[in-house]
């Protein structure tokens, strides 16, 4: 599914956070549909639960030469994302925000943005007035936005749908 459609389905600012029950219940959700997607593919994976910041996160890992990474890629991970949504909200009945992680590639693209929003920094340094970065998902341009206030910068999201993006700016 595209940033678009995503974001068309966001939880207006007017929407009850859920509880930590109700996010317990996503990730048990989530976590069995994955199990479950991982058993159809004969992968092999263990899947942890956490809740935190207002959002049920579900990691799949493995221990020592696994299969999982072929699940691993960007890409594959956001589609198995919007699909384990829609799973959480077609049992639940709620719209979930629930963040997917395959054999750390969370972590992964965390570094990446954290190497884009140095490389902006540093032409923001250099003499520019402010730097761009590519559109990308609300869940990425926020790890953006802490990672640009954590170098002292400021930066917000401008653009629309899948055209949205963050600009960095001096402080």
């Amino acid at each position: 599914m595209t940033e678009t459609s995503q974001q068309t389905e966001q939880p207006t600012s007017d929407s009850v956070a859920p509880s930590a029950d109700q996010l317990e219940v996503e990730g048990d959700v989530a976590a069995d549909y994955i199990e479950e997607l991982l058993d159809i593919a004969d992968l092999d994976g263990d899947i942890d639960i956490t809740v935190r910041a207002g959002r049920a996160y579900v990691s799949v890992t493995s221990s020592g030469d696994s299969n999982l990474r072929v699940l691993s890629k960007p890409d594959t991970v956001a589609a198995l994302q919007e699909l384990t949504r829609i799973a959480v909200q077609t049992k639940t009945g709620a719209f979930s925000r629930l963040i997917l992680d395959v054999g750390g590639s969370r972590d992964a693209r965390a570094a990446e943005l954290a190497t884009l929003v140095d490389r902006a920094v540093s032409r923001i340094e250099e003499g520019a007035a402010s730097a761009a970065l590519p559109p990308m998902s609300s869940y990425e341009r926020k790890l953006v936005h802490d990672i640009v206030a954590e170098r002292g910068f400021l930066s917000e999201s401008e653009g629309e749908g899948a055209d949205r993006h963050t600009v960095i700016r001096r402080a």
